[in-house]
């Protein structure tokens, strides 16, 4: 098989790794306000125990990262999309909120894991094909994400335990990574062999900038999964299935702008993009949120979506880019994606239990004008890519 097919090959194994990825976790996401009523558990409460999810990705990013190195993404990758099968059943059979928390401790790890894999596996695709994918491959996931959402919301209408839920989940997810898995480019397409007597040089400022920048837009991506259909059922009223209304329209808005981000982003520059969605998003959000009622906060999270659908990919993309070129030597692709990836984490971890505590404080709400404001920072940051 010539090199061109064996990319067109692992491309379609990486779709289909974050399709995948993005159905199982959003799935997780639509059914958190039914784990929050029959573990009967605070807003503060729950967001410690979303905490704990975020605090397994932490946890993992720095272990996988090197390990992927070492053998290769693709080798870990294959390993790391069993684990999330594998663990994703366990969140169902929860009984209180200790168990609850143990539980998303370990699927943060199986979460991360597989995320770190496949996002380097598709950085070392575009390295290898000249071609820029990211894009594409964030949609795949938002796709996924679209899907779990109405999965979720569809058996919470039914009233199916989350249990049953979790394991039919997870055996359809199954079955596409066991053929899944042969695809990928092989390990040693991408391992970096360190020589222990080199002194490794500092990791350059402006991927440390492009990291906080993709903090500030995983709390409005954890704000938006995890909090989107409490605010809609608790504060609006809104029936089990239109409750996850919001974290679909937002999910919809995803899927569209990443399809469309590379092509916009060729065309317009990815400096314009972030400019002009971030105050888009910012406003759309706050504009939902003081309107109010059901439709006000559809509306809000559809334009929020759009806002951060191009925010990670062009991150991605563009630490990729300046890796290879101007700090070649420096840093490699892969490195600069893991402190991409780590720093925007991290927000997973601030998110949870600022947004509960907030909604504890000022009602959910207007907590949720946090995320609007950070959407309008991106917005501001933007220049910086201009150095791409």
């Amino acid at each position: 098989m010539n090199q061109s097919s064996l990319i067109s090959r692992a491309r379609l194994g990486v779709i289909l790794s974050f399709l995948t990825h993005g159905f199982i976790s959003s799935s997780f996401f639509a059914r958190i306000p039914d784990y929050k009523a029959r573990l009967e558990l605070s807003n503060t409460v729950l967001g410690l125990c979303l905490l704990a999810s975020s605090a397994g990705v932490l946890a993992a990013l720095g272990p996988v990262g090197r390990l992927a190195a070492q053998r290769g993404s693709s080798a870990v990758l294959t390993k790391s999309s069993y684990l999330l099968v594998f663990v994703a059943p366990f969140v169902g059979i929860s009984f209180n909120a200790i168990s609850f928390a143990v539980i998303l401790f370990l699927f943060g790890v199986a979460i991360a894991a597989q995320d770190v894999c496949m996002n380097t596996h598709g950085v070392t695709l575009e390295q290898k094909s000249g071609a820029r994918y990211m894009g594409r491959f964030h949609a795949f996931w938002s796709v996924g994400a679209l899907l779990g959402a109405i999965t979720g919301g569809v058996f919470a209408q039914l009233e199916v335990s989350e249990f049953i839920h979790a394991l039919i989940v997870s055996a359809a997810v199954l079955a596409l990574v066991i053929s899944n898995n042969r695809r990928y480019l092989p390990g040693d397409e991408d391992k970096h062999i360190y020589e222990e007597s080199v002194k490794r040089k500092k990791t350059p400022r402006l991927i440390y900038i492009m990291g906080l920048l993709g903090l500030a837009g995983s709390i409005g991506e954890g704000s938006a999964a995890d909090w989107g259909g409490v605010l809609a059922r608790e504060t609006f009223g809104a029936s089990q299935f239109v409750g996850t209304l919001p974290y679909i329209a937002y999910s919809f808005t995803m899927v569209v702008g990443r399809f469309y981000g590379d092509q916009l982003a060729t065309k317009f520059g990815a400096r314009r993009i972030l400019k002009v969605g971030g105050l888009l998003g910012g406003a759309g959000l706050a504009g939902g949120l003081i309107v109010g009622g059901t439709t006000g906060v559809i509306v809000g999270w559809f334009l929020f979506g759009l806002a951060l659908s191009t925010v990670i990919p062009l991150l991605f993309s563009a630490a990729g880019s300046m890796a290879n070129k101007r700090f070649q030597g420096t840093i490699s692709p892969a490195e600069a994606v893991a402190k991409i990836s780590g720093i925007s984490y991290f927000g997973f971890v601030v998110g949870p239990p600022l947004m509960g505590f907030l909604a504890d404080v000022l009602t959910l709400r207007w907590a949720m004008l946090v995320p609007a404001v950070l959407a309008v920072i991106i917005s501001a940051s933007s220049r910086i890519f201009k150095s791409e």
